[in-house]
């Protein structure tokens, strides 16, 4: 059975139990959100994996963070290397996005690998290989749609996104909207170029309950691709956007009534003063699905510095009810991610999530309490131990240290934590009439 068959017939597996402890509730708590659909375990059956979570209502924000190969400017050492560094600083997942290469191969050694979920875009694979054979990206056909799902379900992924809410209607609708950047989702383009060269349905659509089979089989959970996500502020929460998220929320209901676990994606671009509003439609429309959001992106206009935009739209976005942040690098629309633009992209997005967090129950700041302890007592060990990054911590401390041991050099004796302690906390005050 896939874990959402178990907790609805009220049976707590090994699974929920790691992932209660680390939420600190009750597995029955966790169970009783699984079975509704609120939350989902990603974890398939032929991945074993120990930092195992769940991913919903009620519980800690999550954050993926993207890697793969591409055409010339990567390996798969990088990409094992970007996913040591993706666990080192906190990540709950990471999706390969590989489009070049033995892409087999290279996804059961990140899924080999990996100590946390992995997801992937089963789309790539046909459109990567009729690349490597001197086709065009769509020349590949109906029965690949299934056999890419099954071939990653059989490599142990967790986790995949779906392309399945683009239809017929939805290419109708595209044609006359006004959108600056009609599609910016790549697995929702190579869908809509196949759709309209074969002059047939989506297949993942039209074919959805066979992909249900294969994904109940394995225990994949499905992540229901946005392809019409607006990829510009001036495309955000349009009738496209909305049109494809009602077949969503459809194609939620089927997933639950076949006993397999569903998420739902959300916007990448979006200006600040609509994020709540989608979020909460979102939820609306999908019956409390777990929302997996790219960002959002709060403005168009800073590429180099994509990972503070989007970590602004996710720390929004999340505490107003998202649940999975997708983390943006600095690399975002400019060039394929190194190794430290995946640090850099995945501290600011934890930084959005933890800030999310406090924002929904105070408990989540017991550490940034401590953290204040500590500056207070001038306890650096302590702080640099408590960071989401210690090791950038330390090295700024250290570069420009203060005339003395304890003081950093931004104040010195000029330190208002010092000044305070010494006149206030260690004197006896007096004051005259």
């Amino acid at each position: 059975m896939t874990q959402l068959e178990y907790a609805k017939k009220g049976i707590i597996t090994d699974e929920m139990k790691i992932a209660a402890k680390y939420e600190n509730i009750s597995p029955e708590i966790l169970m009783g959100k699984i079975a509704k659909g609120k939350v989902v375990l990603p974890k398939n059956k032929k991945h074993n994996f120990k930092n195992i979570r769940a991913i919903g209502e009620g519980l800690k924000t999550k954050v993926n963070i993207n890697l793969g190969t591409s055409q010339g400017y990567s390996t798969l050492e990088e990409e094992i290397e970007k996913l040591k560094i993706s666990e080192k600083y906190g990540a709950d997942s990471i999706m390969d996005l590989s489009t070049w290469g033995d892409l087999s191969y290279i996804r059961r050694e990140i899924v080999k690998n990996s100590n946390i979920m992995v997801g992937t875009v089963p789309v790539y694979d046909a459109a990567t290989k009729a690349i490597q054979k001197q086709k065009r990206v769509i020349d590949f056909e109906v029965g690949d749609f299934l056999q890419m799902v099954k071939d990653h379900a059989e490599d142990g992924v967790d986790f995949m996104t779906i392309h399945a809410g683009i239809t017929k209607t939805t290419i109708e609708k595209l044609r006359n909207s006004n959108r600056l950047t009609k599609i910016v989702s790549r697995g929702g383009s190579i869908i809509v170029g196949w759709m309209i060269k074969n002059h047939r349905e989506n297949p993942f659509y039209e074919f959805y309950d066979e992909i249900l089979d294969i994904c109940k089989e394995y225990d994949i959970t499905i992540s229901l691709g946005d392809g019409m996500r607006p990829g510009s502020l001036h495309d955000a929460t349009d009738d496209l956007q909305f049109e494809e998220l009602l077949r969503l929320g459809e194609l939620v209901k089927r997933a639950r009534n076949h006993g397999v676990q569903v998420m739902v994606e959300g916007p990448g671009h979006m200006p600040i003063d609509e994020i709540e509003a989608n979020v909460i439609l979102q939820k609306k429309v999908c019956d409390g699905a777990p929302f997996y959001v790219l960002g959002p992106i709060v403005t168009d206009i800073a590429p180099g510095y994509d990972h503070i935009t989007s970590s602004i739209g996710g720390a929004i976005a999340a505490s107003k009810g998202a649940d999975f942040l997708c983390a943006v690098t600095p690399a975002e629309h400019l060039r394929l991610p190194t190794l430290e633009d995946i640090k850099e992209g995945l501290i600011a997005t934890k930084i959005a999530a933890h800030s999310a967090d406090i924002a929904k129950n105070r408990i989540h700041m017991e550490i940034d309490n401590e953290m204040s302890k500590s500056r207070k007592e001038f306890n650096w060990d302590n702080q640099f131990k408590l960071a989401l990054d210690g090791e950038k911590a330390k090295k700024y401390y250290n570069e420009r240290k203060g005339a003395e041991s304890n003081m950093c050099s931004m104040c010195g004796q000029l330190c208002a934590l010092r000044i305070t302690e010494e006149y206030l906390e260690k004197s006896e005050i007096l004051f005259i009439e």
